[in-house]
């Protein structure tokens, strides 16, 4: 079936949403966010969200990968009353508790690797982050981080600085940071063809960044930081063997391997962790930084991982909020939620239907250029010209603004902001996941047909 508008825009002046837009435009800085469309928010239920005028939207995006169990998952909510009810807040830098050190536990137990593991907890991924730029330098006496282009790591000014994204270029970086080019085989920045490249851009890391001739040794680099699959980047995922050469330059070297598991942890792509995917080559990072989906929403991060970085500079890097009883039953229960009721193999599963049938429809629409991803974080990276590869950027726009009019949210992401980001919450059906991609469908011909102006998204496209 046609899927038909939710929202005309039409009906746009006077509502509530409109309303809200506006209050926005007024109250909030802008400098904290940016709009694809009007969307407004009043409630959500599983896999819906509820506008501020009761139309009601398939969400592909899961709140930025935050709602992996879906909205107001009703055991989440449960153990959020409870614990509200039983005491609010308490300063974990100074006070012991059985429930911090129940989730500790079940973090030790689900990060990869049986080594000896310890856990720090923060407020959001973005100080979690900001951990790996400050302690391990000093941990390691060590002057260098190595990242990558098109990482992003926060909004602290560690994890700004960490990053390699377009967005933290508008802030002066801390020091201490080297980019690297990232393993981005359908935009190679050597110009080249995976796997007859050989690596090229791994050798590059060792050989140029790292040689002994160069500015950084590799005595002076205390970690090697990454994303496993770059989510704000464009979804992009490197191969396998390029992960497993990082990895070896790190142990070669006795660099730390520390993985950004922000937005990829808690069963996004059909594992508990992306680096559970190399955890039978015995490639398990050093340590490892959680937020977003930790509580289904709930304010709070970790990093799990070696006792001995951890432990170093005692008392130095806690928070008066880090791991408040709220957010610690939060994180307890979706933990359980999503092994109770396996979530994490329905992501895989539905990823499976999800990349399937983009992979149909790339043979019809010319307009998309690659498809990838893992479970539940995939990319569909949108082109005006497959050969050159031109990004749609444009276009990318307004099929985002469409899909909203039609009853769906999916975000977009990317260096030239021309992939859409489908990472719906990992409790979807096969049936809304189909639905979902006929929406999707719907608006790309829609868009590829003129049917959704310059002027539609004018206030959104600069």
């Amino acid at each position: 079936m046609k899927p038909e508008l939710v929202f005309d825009l039409n009906k746009l002046k006077g509502s509530k949403t409109m309303e809200a837009y506006e209050g926005r435009l007024g109250k909030i800085a802008k400098s904290l966010g940016e709009q694809r469309d009007y969307m407004s928010s009043d409630s959500g239920k599983g896999v819906y969200i509820k506008d501020l005028d009761g139309n009601e939207y398939l969400d592909f995006g899961a709140s930025g990968c935050v709602a992996n169990t879906g909205y107001c998952h009703p055991k989440v909510v449960e153990a959020i009353k409870r614990q509200a009810e039983k005491l609010t807040c308490h300063s974990f830098c100074s006070v012991i508790s059985r429930i911090n050190n129940e989730l500790a536990e079940k973090l030790i137990r689900i990060t990869p690797g049986e080594h000896e593991k310890k856990v720090w907890f923060g407020c959001t991924g973005s100080d979690a982050n900001d951990l790996i730029y400050r302690m391990v330098p000093e941990y390691k006496k060590r002057k260098w981080i190595i990242t990558f282009s098109g990482s992003y790591h926060g909004a602290t000014m560690g994890a700004y600085s960490l990053s390699g994204y377009k967005f933290p270029t508008l802030v002066r970086p801390c020091p201490g940071v080297i980019k690297a080019p990232y393993a981005y085989c359908y935009r190679c920045p050597f110009k080249l063809e995976y796997p007859k490249c050989g690596l090229l851009c791994a050798d590059y890391l060792e050989e140029h960044i790292m040689g002994d001739r160069n500015a950084y040794p590799p005595e002076d680099v205390a970690a090697i930081h990454l994303e496993l699959i770059e989510g704000d980047g464009g979804m992009i995922l490197p191969p396998d063997d390029w992960v497993i050469r990082v990895k070896r330059i790190c142990d070669k070297y006795d660099i730390l391997f520390t993985v950004d598991e922000v937005r990829t942890g808690l069963g996004r792509t059909g594992k508990w962790f992306a680096a559970d995917y190399f955890d039978h080559l015995g490639i398990v990072p050093d340590l490892i930084p959680i937020g977003k989906a930790l509580t289904s929403g709930v304010p709070l991060s970790a990093v799990v991982g070696d006792p001995d970085v951890l432990d170093f500079g005692r008392g130095s890097t806690g928070f008066a909020l880090g791991g408040s009883p709220i957010a610690v039953a939060a994180a307890n229960a979706t933990i359980d939620v999503i092994d109770d009721e396996g979530l994490i193999d329905n992501a895989y599963k539905m990823g499976e239907v999800i990349r399937g049938r983009f992979k149909e429809l790339q043979k019809e629409y010319e307009i998309i250029g690659d498809v990838r991803g893992r479970g539940l974080f995939n990319g569909v990276e949108l082109v005006r010209d497959r050969k050159s590869k031109e990004p749609a950027s444009m276009e990318t726009r307004k099929i985002v603004f469409r899909c909203w009019q039609l009853g769906l949210r999916i975000g977009l992401v990317g260096t030239y902001s021309n992939v859409l980001d489908v990472t719906p919450p990992l409790i979807i059906t096969q049936e809304q996941a189909e639905n979902g991609l006929d929406i999707i469908e719907q608006a790309m011909r829609d868009v590829l047909d003129g049917k959704v102006s310059d002027d539609a998204i004018a206030k959104f496209a600069s």
